[in-house]
C-alpha cells in the first residue's frame, strides 16, 4: 500500500482574490494525477507542484458552475501543446459536460488553426475524451478507481461527488452543495473528505440578495463537520472558502467545526495533505 496526497490547488471562490486561485483540487498517488475541477489559475498552480498538464491522468468535474470550469480551456490547450505525441485527455463530468467542452473547442478554433499551420508535428487539434457520468457509475483514472455519487447543489443539476480509491486509501471530493443522504453513503468509511464551505454568519452580514442566495446550496463549516463525523471520516479538508479568510487565519473557522473529532485541515493554496491507508 502507498499514500495518496490531496493538494488544494485553488481555495478561492467566484470572488476575485489575488492570493487564491479558483476551485481546484489535485489527487495524486504513484504516477497518477487526478484533477478535480479547473478554476481560474489552475495551470499555474499545477506547475507550482510540478504537475504540468501532460502529467494529468484525467480531469473530473463536480458541476458546471463557471468558477469550477473557467480555466478548463487552459488545461486542454496546454495538455495538447506540451504533449510529445497525440494523447487524448479524459474528462469526466455530469450531463452537459460534452456541450461545455465542445463550446471550449469552438472558442479555441482560431488558436488551433494557427498552431496546426505553424507546427509540422501538430496535425490536428486537441484530442479530448468526454465521459458524462451519473450517480452509481464507476471508472478508472490512472491507478484510481472512481465511484460517482449524487450531490445536492440545487438548483444546479445534475451535480456529482467522487470517491477516489487507490491501494487502500479512499478520498471523497464533495464539490459544492449541502448535506444529503447520497453524499453520506459515498463517504462511509472514507479516509478523507474534501468539501466546499461557507461562513453563514459572515454571509448574512452582506446586505445583497445575490450574496444571501448562496446560503441555501453550500455547506456551512458545521454541516461539513457533522457530515464527516457521521461517516467516520478520518480527515476533513475544507476549501473554496466564502468569504475567504486572510491567508493563514483559520482559527474562527476551525471553532465552527467543533463537532468533528478527526483531523481538520484548512489552508492556503498549495496546502498538501498526505493520506495513508488505515493500519
Amino acid at each position: 500500500m502507498s499514500d495518496s496526497e490531496i493538494v488544494l490547488l485553488g481555495t478561492g471562490s467566484p470572488l476575485p482574490d489575488p492570493n487564491r486561485a479558483g476551485p481546484s483540487t489535485l489527487i495524486r498517488g504513484g504516477i497518477s494525477n487526478v484533477l478535480c475541477d479547473a478554476g481560474r489559475g489552475v495551470v499555474m498552480r499545477l506547475a507550482a507542484v510540478g504537475v504540468i498538464p501532460p502529467f494529468l491522468s484525467g480531469v473530473i468535474l463536480t458541476h458546471l458552475h463557471s468558477d469550477h470550469i473557467s480555466d478548463l480551456n487552459d488545461v486542454i490547450t496546454t495538455y495538447w501543446v506540451m504533449s510529445g505525441e497525440p494523447t487524448p485527455l479524459p474528462i469526466y463530468g455530469p450531463a452537459g459536460t460534452r456541450d461545455v467542452v465542445q463550446g471550449i473547442l469552438d472558442m479555441l478554433r482560431p488558436d488551433i488553426s494557427y498552431r496546426v499551420a505553424h507546427h509540422d508535428d501538430l496535425l490536428e487539434g486537441p484530442q479530448v475524451e468526454v465521459h458524462e457520468v451519473a450517480a452509481g457509475d464507476e471508472f478508472t483514472v490512472g491507478d484510481y478507481r472512481v465511484v460517482v455519487g449524487e450531490s445536492n447543489h440545487r438548483p444546479v443539476e445534475p451535480t456529482v461527488a467522487y470517491r477516489c480509491e487507490r491501494e487502500g486509501v479512499s478520498i471523497v471530493l464533495g464539490g459544492d452543495g449541502i448535506p444529503c443522504e447520497s453524499l453520506d453513503n459515498l463517504l462511509i468509511g472514507a479516509d478523507a473528505y474534501v468539501q466546499t464551505v461557507i461562513r453563514e454568519d459572515l454571509v448574512k452580514l452582506v446586505p445583497r440578495q445575490r450574496f444571501q442566495d448562496i446560503l441555501d446550496y453550500h455547506s456551512t463549516v458545521g454541516q461539513a463537520a457533522d457530515t464527516a463525523e457521521r461517516a467516520g471520516v478520518r480527515t476533513l479538508v475544507l476549501t473554496h472558502y466564502v468569504p475567504a479568510p486572510p491567508l493563514g487565519h483559520y482559527d474562527e473557522w476551525r471553532e465552527l467545526a467543533g463537532g468533528f473529532t478527526g483531523q481538520l485541515v484548512m489552508g492556503d493554496d498549495l496546502t498538501t495533505v498526505t493520506v495513508a491507508a488505515r493500519g
